[in-house]
């Protein structure tokens, strides 16, 4: 097989295949006029076709490099996040894309900004196809979104339009959505708005938590992108606008989110402490200290006693007053120590729930 461009193509060539950015020479035999036909995959080609740049920084982009890494899909280089100051000796910390992406031996590149020349000038040396977006954390301007042939493509975990925003796992868990996704789609000016290529469902667990979703839906969205990219450059995979009906947003999870209010329903109390879970991490203070809740279950039996108050300690779960019903504490982390069943922490803990009896 001899290929190459149009000029390269001779009188020993019975026939060529055209495809983006390459002929495909097929020699015959002057002897039998047999053509010697080299089968190659598509897929194959579009993997070689396509200039991809990756652009992520959290360990869910991560998840995203690697799999794209073990398709045999080449990465010309990666944009992540400046390494941040982290833990008490506030040490520069790499973002997990740019500890993985040196691992492979990729180019990384680390802008502050995308919104300045010299930022422009980066996007444009890498002569990109297509600049893949997954959770990469930098406000992108338009000017930067039109360089690549064929724009940005960003990996989001909700089924769009539902859960615009930057946080659509914890939000489909608070709202107790039976069924969420990814959407893999063209990134426009707005916030999730762009053209949709594909969505694939999930069906989320009754015990469900953030940490879990967060993983399950990397996978989803891994195998997603993977399918996008292999087919981008053929009429099998174009981009449809995205309807704004049934639209919602999900806003950035704070820290002060995570503080339990024991007036809420015990059944929505349960439900942030499995969003939460595993950052920022459901809380509550009783008798002076800050108490991590990482498991929780409601319990539908009424009761008079004010929320917060403690019900019942048993080495099951810590029964407590709720504005409607009461929610079974199962597993709790006391400041410093480690996460621990109740049934662990009555060992040495017990008398501290007989002294005080009420969650503020």
């Amino acid at each position: 097989m001899r290929s190459g461009h149009a000029k390269g193509v001779t009188e020993n060539c019975l026939a060529s295949l055209r495809l983006p950015g390459r002929i495909i020479c097929v020699p015959y035999s002057t002897n039998n006029i047999k053509l010697n036909l080299i089968y190659v995959t598509s897929i194959q080609l579009r993997k070689n076709m396509l200039k991809i740049i990756f652009a992520g920084t959290p360990e869910f982009a991560a998840k995203h490099l690697n799999a794209l890494l073990e398709a045999g899909i080449k990465i010309h280089a990666v944009l992540t996040r400046p390494d941040k100051p982290s833990g008490r000796g506030q040490k520069l910390q790499p973002s997990p894309v740019k500890m993985l992406a040196e691992e492979k031996g990729l180019k990384v590149y680390q802008p502050k900004t995308l919104k300045d020349e010299a930022a422009e000038e980066l996007i444009k040396s890498f002569e990109a196809d297509v600049i893949v977006d997954v959770a990469y954390g930098v406000i992108i301007p338009k000017n930067i979104l039109d360089i690549p042939r064929l724009g940005f493509m960003n990996v989001h975990p909700s089924l769009l339009p539902r859960w615009r925003g930057p946080a659509p796992i914890q939000h489909a868990i608070l709202a107790g959505d039976k069924d969420t996704g990814v959407t893999i789609m063209k990134l426009d000016e707005g916030v999730d708005t762009g053209p949709i290529y594909l969505q694939k469902t999930y069906h989320m667990q009754p015990n469900e938590t953030g940490a879990t979703l967060r993983e399950s839906l990397a996978k989803l969205g891994s195998n997603a992108l993977i399918t996008v990219l292999q087919q981008l450059e053929t009429e099998e995979m174009s981009a449809k606008e995205q309807s704004d009906s049934g639209a919602c947003y999900a806003p950035k999870i704070e820290k002060s989110m995570a503080e339990i209010h024991w007036s809420h329903p015990a059944f929505e109390i349960e439900r942030m402490i499995r969003a939460f879970d595993d950052w920022p991490v459901a809380f509550s203070t009783i008798g002076g200290e800050t108490i991590r809740i990482w498991e929780a279950n409601p319990i539908s039996n009424y009761t008079s006693e004010e929320p917060g108050t403690i019900l019942r300690v048993i080495p099951e779960g810590i029964d407590v007053a709720t504005g409607d019903g009461s929610l079974r504490i199962q597993r709790m982390q006391f400041p410093g120590g480690k996460v621990l069943t109740v049934a662990e922490v009555l060992n040495s803990k017990k008398e501290f729930f007989e002294t005080h009896t009420k969650f503020e």
